[in-house]
């Protein structure tokens, strides 16, 4: 089973550096039909990672399907595992929607340039992969010692999903925020940006860069006032310190959505994996237009609510639908939120007409 895991992030670790070292070198702006591809790559990749799961539960690889599945205690074969994996999947995929809105935000609130924009969620996601891993690791030893614990994922998600429905969101200011407080408590902060870099010295060639390429320099107050050699974190820090709050966050909700559906520690991690290495194309294709799906939050409270539900009821929807629940599960999941992205575009016409 070691070998499966070695080889998964290997290749995990192959992808990242394609990413960053060959297609993302230079810093640049990312553009509509660039997002586009990517994304479709990157989806077209964590659909065709079905076919290894399949393959692999089907032919016991290297362990994978030895063990009880905590959720419903049986053995996944290909099939299950495939329906898990999927439905893991396209779940992590729908609530890191909502992850944007708020990355979204925060870009806006810092005045992120958009060349850099890439490599602040680059390393985001990097740190997010390693949180959830560590949370996946506890929620799955939590499960096999505790199984009551999964009443208590399903009624957080239920309760999360009714907040998303009845709490609007509000701009808040986030020179107020803790983290943010806390940041800059610890570390200098210098006033502009330092080209892409997250850190730099007083006094160092790197604290006199523009701060775009081609821009004239323009002093930077909070650096000259700086004792030479002092460590300072620049704009750019703190939007990757909160995108990586922020993510935080959200694994808390995502992660025990996730658990409702399998507890196999494998088909947990690749699913949020893959969801969440497409995550910066998905932002740069859909950040523009986040306003104009105003029913994809409802959707996804919905969706949240329903995983809560099967979580609950997870026995008697075994009884009453068999072995193969959770392929409804999965047809639900998909038709929320398709019903949420058709009504957005539906209401759009109208709304325009309005105004």
């Amino acid at each position: 089973m070691i070998l499966i895991w070695i080889g998964f992030f290997t290749f995990v670790l192959l992808l990242l550096a394609l990413d960053l070292g060959v297609l993302h070198r230079k810093a640049h702006i990312v553009t509509m039909g660039e997002a586009l591809l990517m994304s479709a790559l990157w989806i077209a990749l964590g659909l065709a990672f079905s076919f290894f799961v399949y393959h692999g539960y089907e032919q016991r690889w290297l362990g994978l399907g030895s063990t009880v599945d905590g959720v419903d205690d049986m053995i996944n074969d290909g099939e299950s595992a495939t329906i898990k994996y999927l439905t893991g999947y396209i779940v992590e995929k729908s609530l890191s929607i909502d992850n944007i809105f708020v990355i979204a935000m925060l870009f806006g609130f810092f005045a992120v340039p958009a060349i850099y924009q890439h490599r602040v969620l680059f390393w985001g996601i990097i740190g997010a992969l390693a949180m959830r891993a560590v949370m996946i690791v506890v929620g799955a030893a939590l499960i096999a010692e505790f199984h009551w614990i999964l009443y208590v994922f399903g009624g957080f998600l239920i309760i999360t999903a009714l907040k998303m429905f009845f709490l609007k969101s509000e701009h808040m200011d986030l020179n107020q925020n803790i983290v943010i407080r806390m940041t800059r408590r610890l570390f200098p902060v210098t006033s502009l940006y330092h080209g892409q870099h997250f850190f730099v010295r007083a006094g160092s060639p790197a604290s006199q860069e523009s701060q775009l390429p081609g821009s004239p320099a323009e002093p930077d107050e909070a650096v000259s006032k700086t004792k030479p050699g002092t460590l300072m974190l620049t704009p750019l820090a703190l939007a990757l310190v909160m995108v990586e709050a922020t993510d935080l966050i959200f694994a808390v909700d995502s992660i025990p959505a996730i658990f409702a559906i399998t507890a196999d520690p494998f088909l947990v991690f690749t699913s949020n994996v893959f969801a969440m290495l497409g995550l910066r194309s998905l932002y740069f294709a859909l950040a523009g237009m986040i306003s104009k799906f105003k029913y994809l939050k409802p959707a996804l409270a919905m969706v949240l609510l329903v995983v809560g539900v099967k979580m609950l009821t997870a026995k008697w929807l075994k009884e009453v639908f068999g072995e193969y629940f959770n392929f409804y599960l999965l047809g639900t999941v998909l038709m929320i939120l398709a019903v949420g992205i058709i009504a957005s575009l539906l209401g759009r016409p109208s709304e325009d007409g309005a105004g």
